[in-house]
């Protein structure tokens, strides 16, 4: 085929419901990811932590993105994607299960080790179903293939969150740290048992509809994605790998970005808290607007790449972020929650504009290259764990964003100095890479 007919079309022809059910994927780890968000608050009432305590929440979560990453796109390049979708949704189904005995055994470090599993299947899931995406349509049209997929993470998001809402944000009791202390154990103990099964319920259910995916992918043909060598030949891929310097600015501009999001967002409930006086269940909804701004921005950033450049509008979005998160820092009230919702609609292209930029032209390392992309993720848990610490230390959760200022600024830089570092067979138009450099076949 011709590279200009490529360029007709988003998705190749055969591919829509194989990439109407990866998408699903998309949703489902948008779901789980602001489910885990929302954790940060309940737990510093539930069980009277500190904002550095509760940031091991995200240091479980994407400490597992980190650690299992790489053998999952050992996975995949030595099998399939579906295996690997196949093993990520397993390790998802597994940690959701997990809550239960943690609600039961009432202590911090099991709900930890769920979190840390159902993350890693999360990861397995993202290095799979991100570069499957970019590989089922021309390569000059992945980045707004992926944002395109991407654009029903945030309708996930928006479902966490709402469940969160209404199942275990609502549910907390209202009592300060101060009168917990107060109590005797038994009262303590029994509160915080309705507390945690709250928390619990949630991620079983949506275990059990987890269950029904997996055997949707089990049982449908899905197409494969075969590399003209499957060898495993990690040393020599690091090497090209690292010779590539716009993948590897990629992959600093992904754990800086990512940092800020999750930052962000797992300390947007604690500020609209200090600023307009709510509660947990109130400054959520907040929260959930911060998201619904986010889902509409990818969709319209997704539509506007026909006409400016992903590398244009990334560097747009990172200026405007920061103004924003300027705002937050030295505005209050209103004014500082209504900037803080708008740094959502900002962040909203970044993560697969900065992925899809990063793998252009990487031809066979795409799958290791990819995994480098989500072992970036680990940035949401270390700088969340110093913005956490920052909030202790100043005891104010507004100069506390300083830590995600710092990251949209490096974003920004990536932003400017992307353009210069693609190799220019790799570029957007280039014959080059008109082709995926991935075949498809049919396999069950």
């Amino acid at each position: 085929m011709a590279a200009g007919t490529n360029k007709s079309f988003l998705i190749r022809p055969g591919n829509i419901w194989p990439f109407l059910l990866i998408t699903s994927l998309f949703f489902l780890w948008g779901l789980a990811n602001n489910m885990t968000d929302t954790l940060l608050a309940a737990f510093k009432r539930i069980m009277s932590m500190s904002d550095f305590q509760t940031s091991w929440i995200q240091l479980a979560f994407y400490g597992a993105y980190f650690c299992l990453a790489l053998p999952a796109a050992i996975l995949i390049k030595k099998y399939t994607y579906k295996t690997g979708i196949l093993v990520g949704l397993g390790l998802f189904i597994l940690g959701s299960l997990l809550f239960y005995p943690a609600s039961i055994t009432m202590t911090y470090s099991h709900f930890l080790i769920a979190l840390y599993v159902l993350a890693g299947g999360l990861s397995i899931l993202e290095t799979a179903a991100n570069p499957y995406i970019v590989a089922m349509g021309p390569e000059e049209t992945g980045t707004r293939r992926l944002n395109l997929a991407q654009s029903f993470n945030p309708i996930g998001s928006i479902t966490g969150v709402l469940l969160s809402k209404v199942f275990i944000l609502s549910q907390l009791n209202q009592s300060s740290a101060e009168e917990r202390t107060a109590m005797n154990p038994e009262q303590l103990a029994a509160m915080q048992s309705e507390e945690l099964a709250a928390v619990m319920g949630p991620y079983v259910g949506v275990a059990l509809f987890l269950v029904l995916i997996w055997l949707a992918v089990k049982f449908t043909d899905m197409p494969k994605a075969s590399d003209a060598d499957t060898r495993l030949d990690l040393l020599p891929t690091f090497r090209r790998l690292l010779k590539r310097p716009h993948y590897v600015w990629a992959v600093v501009a992904q754990f800086f970005y990512v940092g800020a999001q999750i930052g962000v967002w797992s300390y947007s409930i604690r500020y609209v808290m200090q600023e307009i006086q709510l509660n947990e269940d109130e400054a959520s909804s907040y929260y959930m607007a911060a998201l619904i701004l986010f889902m509409v921005s990818r969709f319209i950033f997704t539509a506007l790449m026909k006409y400016i450049s992903p590398r244009n509008l990334l560097l747009i979005s990172a200026v405007a972020a920061s103004i924003c998160t300027l705002l937050v820092i030295y505005g209050s009230g209103y004014l500082g929650v209504y900037a803080l919702t708008g740094i959502s609609g900002c962040m909203s292209l970044m993560f697969p504009t900065i992925y899809g930029m990063g793998i252009r032209g990487l031809g066979d390392d795409t799958k290791i290259g990819g995994s480098g992309l989500i072992m970036a993720i680990l940035g949401g848990a270390l700088i969340t764990s110093v913005q956490g610490y920052v909030s202790d230390v100043t005891q104010d959760i507004s100069l506390a964003f300083y830590v995600p200022l710092v990251c949209f600024v490096v974003v920004a830089l990536y932003a400017i100095v992307s353009g210069r570092l693609e190799p220019k067979s790799s570029r957007p138009g280039s014959e080059a890479e008109a082709l995926p450099n991935d075949s498809f076949q049919k396999v069950g």
